[in-house]
């Protein structure tokens, strides 16, 4: 959408613009460290415990396959974690607005647009809510929260309108100290 960014200042250092919004979202996860592993403990004891009814019975070979279901929740699980690595960042300061998309293996894509110019897009749902953002500039679109609730796009959009509508309005701060 924007440049990609890199090093395009040739050698010279510009001025850092003071951060108007600076937003990292992540995946949300509902079930902890802690609150995996006694599920896995639960999950597992259950299924020990009906295996040894089986196996009790005269059906040995069932006991196997309630080992075979532990293990793959447990590798569900450990793909579900691997992927709340990745997040999104979004920084608004005078003169620019960065978009920093890091995926679960670690993966940097990089956007880097004029704030003046962007426009904050909302498809929404008349039940649901928010259903997806995207920042449009120049006739392109980048989405962008897609990890958040209908709520959470919503209270984010609020703060990111504010946010690139400061911008727009330039540096109105004034000194704090002495006169």
């Amino acid at each position: 959408m924007g440049m990609m960014n890199g090093d395009n200042n040739s050698g010279a250092q510009a001025p850092l613009d003071p951060k108007i919004f600076s937003a990292l979202l992540t995946p949300h996860r509902s079930l902890g460290p802690t609150g995996f592993l006694i599920f896995m403990a639960c999950l597992g004891g259950l299924s020990f415990v009906s295996g040894i009814v089986f196996v009790s019975i005269g059906a040995w070979p069932v006991f196997g396959f309630f080992g075979l279901d532990v293990l793959l929740v447990y590798l569900a699980f450990r793909a579900n974690y691997r992927s709340a690595r990745a997040y999104e960042e979004v920084t608004v300061t005078a003169s620019e607005l960065t978009v920093r998309k890091v995926n679960h293996h670690g993966g940097v894509r990089q956007w880097t647009l004029n704030p003046l110019w962007v426009q904050l897009e909302r498809i929404v749902h008349a039940e649901f809510g928010i259903e997806r953002l995207f920042l449009v500039s120049h006739g392109r679109r980048l989405a962008i929260a897609g990890f958040l609730s209908p709520a959470e796009k919503a209270s984010f959009a609020r703060a990111l309108t504010s946010a690139l509508g400061e911008a727009r309005r330039g540096p109105t701060r004034t000194p704090i100290g002495p006169r």
